[in-house]
């Protein structure tokens, strides 16, 4: 049986998807929806299904746990097949609603405002109801009903919730709010009742006067003379989460935009016994499991800020005129060579003699004039400062580093001054003092709580140490270089096991002896050692072992794309939306992106993520500067920002691309290779290069295992052909 043309089945449009229609009351309706056919016109056709007049009244949702948002012409390629969508109020209508009740201010609309209000915070988290409500002057009404105390109660947490989820859009500037407006949102901070209505309140206004401080151009001063450190700090107390969260959001802001004077004295206020008191036991130590991401964040903003005031000394060098600083060097030699000096005359002497010899048992580089050992920066005057907080606090240790010393032979002299100064060099970079808090890292050290100096007792716990390694190194001068990389690794290792205090530090440290040490790198060589020959045959190896090494990588790429990663939420603007994330996997056959929002917590299956993108639909891959989300982004943190960030561009103009902001740099890597893999691309980043070297080395030793076991040397290049005999008339006997 032939087929004429007309009976042929007809081709696919990529246009149609089916799906759903849902609305309260009414029976579902299954429909065919036509992406190039205008919503206006879907909408109409629903309408005349279910017998509803006034279709511009209504607007079409969709219909998911994670997404409620209304469908417009930017976002409708979303619809994909089997879709269920809600056909329900248009936002212009709800928001003339809303709009009509809040107007009213009879005492008897008092609950029908509240519940206005409270429907209002729910829809305002769709930028396109936001939009509608701020055209239509609310976002002004709902300013003036805070401003005047017209709400109280859950009204007023409705309401101050309401402002943050409109203003989180970006839609408005944050330097239209008034005075009137920041001195009452910032009294709701300062009344310290403790009624269980007030928490949203006061979480609400903490969010927001942080948002003021860190979005307003001129608003800073009004902030901070209205709310004091002291109201935050108890706010800290607060046994709500959310609340010390914020609070502790409203200090690191407050200290970020300080000028240096008055971040001094805020450090001064969060460095007290006091505040790192009810910090180490109302937020770290109470938690019944760690931390969450953004407190843990805050907590490393705020230690960064701290450590952020040593720059200053750390980048000054010494002024030949500064007396004091020539007060403090006199003061080292005194507290080390005069203090149990009991005979005066013996004490009239010394003072009368020149000092080189005691600067030179100091280990000072110049030891005829000790100040210029502090004119090299990082870590400049730091290192004076460092070196008298020892001498003055930990007397007997100080005394016994330096006499110890001193009584050694000259080869194996550790000499204190040099040793400081590069030991403080060596903690500032550690601890990257200088640099701007990262956007997205949680790591801080709880032992930085526990101290009211903690840089300078780290110094004084690492000198020691310092000393300790050199003895068990039995180093020379000719070995300072390697002795700094074995401290080094001992302070990272042991900050990394994250001690309570400084005490549990010490004691890690001295765990780590130089033998400790030695043994970790040989396992770590032999793990991870580099085959670093440049003879032909083994070249010849590499080339034919490497693209078997590659699609190994690419295999491991892909598999975790399909395990998902949690990224942070930013806006189009480039700034990070607190407490908003989103999970994006591959699936198994490797053709598609599932992708929605989620907790900081969870970790959502394949079938729980409701959007997908097709590997097919991706254009290009492009990073940094060029994502369009990194465009307009103008914060100072911005350059941090741009380096973890990538965008998925699509085909169609009308698809939405994809915006991501990695949280660390490997998670970065792993994603932009394994896109590119999926593109057919090279894989060209950091991770891939070292995992090739890695492998390719493994693989490499595995086979020359043979060749390595009998002792046969690899010549760096073929053994030459002998020349021919003399003559070919030989033969072998062989009886």
């Amino acid at each position: 049986m032939s087929l004429n043309k007309s009976d042929k089945m007809p081709s696919l449009d990529s246009n149609v998807v089916k799906i759903a229609v849902e609305m309260e009351s009414e029976n579902p309706q299954l429909k065919e929806f036509n992406q190039k056919i205008p919503l206006s016109n879907i909408i109409q056709d629903l309408c005349n299904g279910w017998d509803l007049n006034d279709p511009e009244q209504y607007a079409l949702k969709f219909s998911e746990k994670t997404n409620e948002n209304y469908v417009t012409e930017k976002n409708r390629n979303e619809i994909k097949n089997g879709s269920v969508l809600r056909l329900a109020f248009s936002p212009s209508k709800i928001a003339y609603e809303i709009l009509q009740t809040l107007h009213s201010e009879g005492s008897d609309d008092k609950n029908e405002r509240t519940t206005a209000l409270q429907k209002l915070a729910k829809c305002s988290t769709d930028i396109t109801f936001a939009l509608e409500f701020i055209n239509k002057q609310g976002l002004a009404l709902i300013i003036s009903l805070i401003e005047r105390g017209k709400c109280q109660g859950a009204m007023l947490a409705s309401a101050l919730a309401s402002f943050v989820e409109l203003m989180d859009h970006g839609i408005v500037s944050w330097d239209i709010l008034e005075t009137p407006f920041i001195n009452m949102v910032a009294s709701y901070v300062n009344n310290q009742t403790s009624r269980p209505q007030e928490a949203k309140v006061v979480q609400s206004s903490l969010s927001i006067l942080e948002s003021i401080v860190l979005n307003s151009s001129a608003k800073y001063g009004q902030v901070e003379k209205e709310v004091g450190f002291p109201n935050l700090v108890l706010r800290l107390e607060n046994q709500n989460p959310i609340i010390q969260q914020n609070a502790l959001s409203l200090i690191n802001a407050l200290f970020l935009k300080a000028d240096p004077a008055k971040r001094k004295i805020i450090a001064s206020t969060l460095c007290s016994k006091q505040v790192r008191n009810v910090i180490l036991q109302n937020i770290i130590q109470t938690s019944s499991d760690e931390v969450g991401s953004e407190m843990a964040h805050q907590l490393y903003v705020m230690q960064t800020l701290c450590f952020g005031l040593l720059e200053e000394r750390m980048n000054t060098k010494m002024d030949p005129q500064d007396q004091d600083a020539h007060e403090k060097i006199k003061e080292l030699r005194k507290i080390a060579f005069e203090l149990d000096t009991i005979s005066g005359g013996d004490a009239n002497r010394r003072q009368l003699g020149p000092f080189t010899k005691d600067y030179k048992k100091l280990g000072f580089k110049y030891d005829i004039n000790p100040a210029l050992d502090f004119t090299e920066t990082p870590p400049g005057m730091l290192a004076l400062d460092c070196m008298v907080y020892f001498a003055r606090n930990h007397v007997d240790a100080y005394t016994k580093v330096v006499l110890e010393n001193s009584c050694r032979a000259d080869e194996h002299e550790c000499p204190f001054g040099r040793s400081s100064i590069e030991l403080v060099r060596l903690l500032c970079n550690i601890l990257r003092i200088g640099e701007l808090p990262s956007e997205q890292t949680t790591t801080y050290h709880q032992i930085f709580f526990s101290h009211d100096h903690p840089f300078h007792e780290l110094y004084c716990v690492c000198i020691v140490l310092l000393n300790k390694t050199w003895k068990e190194m039995r180093a020379t001068t000719e070995d300072f270089v390697k002795v700094l990389s074995v401290v080094r690794e001992q302070i990272t290792r042991a900050l990394g096991s994250q001690p309570a205090n400084l005490e549990k530090l010490r004691q890690k440290l001295y765990t780590l002896t130089y033998s400790e040490i030695t043994n970790l790198w040989q396992q770590e060589r032999t793990s991870r050692e580099q085959w670093e020959s440049h003879a032909r045959p083994i070249v010849q190896l590499k080339e034919l072992v490497t693209p078997e090494i590659v699609q190994l990588i690419k295999k491991q790429r892909l598999n975790y794309m399909v395990d998902g990663t949690r990224f942070t939420k930013y806006s189009q603007r480039g700034q990070r939306v607190k407490d908003k994330f989103w999970f994006v996997r591959l699936s198994q056959n490797h053709k598609v992106l599932h992708y929605g929002d989620c907790d900081d917590k969870s970790v959502p299956t394949i079938e729980e993520l409701p959007n997908k993108l097709g590997v097919v639909d991706i254009k290009a891959l492009l990073t940094g500067k060029d994502c369009p989300h990194m465009k307009e982004a103008k914060s100072r943190k911005s350059t941090s920002t741009q380096q973890l960030a990538f965008s998925l561009t699509l085909d169609s103009a009308e698809m939405t691309p994809l915006h991501f902001v990695a949280p660390d740099d490997m998670v970065y890597d792993y994603w932009v290779d394994g896109i590119n893999a999926l593109l057919g691309n090279k894989m060209t980043s950091k991770e891939a290069e070292n995992d090739l070297e890695t492998l390719l080395s493994m693989e490499i030793k595995l086979r020359l295992l043979d060749a390595e076991g009998v002792g046969v040397d690899i010549p760096q290049d073929p053994p030459p052909v002998p020349s021919d005999p003399p003559n070919y008339e030989f033969c072998y006997d062989f009886k």
